[in-house]
């Protein structure tokens, strides 16, 4: 816990800094750039099979950082960024403008929205707004907002209404080190201390958060 509150801490004072950067993503640019990812994110970047993201709707700027991560990781063998097998291929030839221009499209596109099942809106809600102090779990609405709609400038993204297949995938690798590109290791911290229900709950519940 107190990793992580140095973390925001020291996030909050960097970002004015950050602020000071327009991005400079072209939308009409990004649209003709995007063909080949409709192939797996769907032509409105809301993707029809559940183990891809939605991208539709996405802050831009944290869909830039990622395509950077995954060109990252190809270039350097695993050993910084973010590996993802396909992912990471199909970055690599993108220039920084390519990013741009895509994470620029992708954001100006609208996300569909999700269902949460009743089941899970109790518990799911607990955790989510409040977290669970016992096991130094923090709210997850403390970076990704009331809402799950996350933040630009912080780069933390928006998770309301993402397939939960994706979230669930995304959490375990999170919790076993396979994905580490998150910042100061903030989502693995708390992810090593959830459970395999915590995270089939969590991921269920954010597929309808609104």
């Amino acid at each position: 816990m107190k990793k992580i509150a140095l973390s925001l801490t020291i996030l909050l004072g960097t970002l004015s800094a950050s602020n000071a950067t327009a991005f400079d993503g072209d939308v009409n640019a990004g649209k003709e750039k995007s063909t080949t990812c409709a192939a797996c994110h769907g032509p409105d970047g809301n993707a029809p099979v559940n183990i891809y993201p939605k991208l539709a709707g996405q802050h831009a700027d944290y869909i830039y950082k990622q395509l950077k991560d995954l060109k990252l990781g190809m270039t350097s063998g695993g050993k910084e960024g973010r590996m993802d097998p396909v992912m990471s291929g199909m970055a690599m030839p993108l220039s920084d403008q390519d990013m741009k221009d895509l994470a620029a499209y992708f954001s100006s596109l609208n996300m569909s929205e999700g269902a949460t099942p009743k089941d899970v809106v109790e518990v799911g809600q607990q955790l989510y707004k409040a977290g669970d102090a016992e096991r130094g779990i923090p709210a997850c609405a403390a970076c990704h907002g009331p809402r799950g709609n996350g933040t630009s400038l912080a780069k933390f993204p928006k998770i309301s209404f993402q397939h939960p297949e994706y979230i669930k995938s995304q959490l375990e690798k999170f919790r076993d080190g396979t994905r580490n590109n998150d910042l100061n290791g903030m989502m693995q911290d708390i992810a090593k201390k959830l459970t395999d229900k915590d995270i089939e709950v969590l991921s269920k519940y954010l597929g309808g958060l609104h």
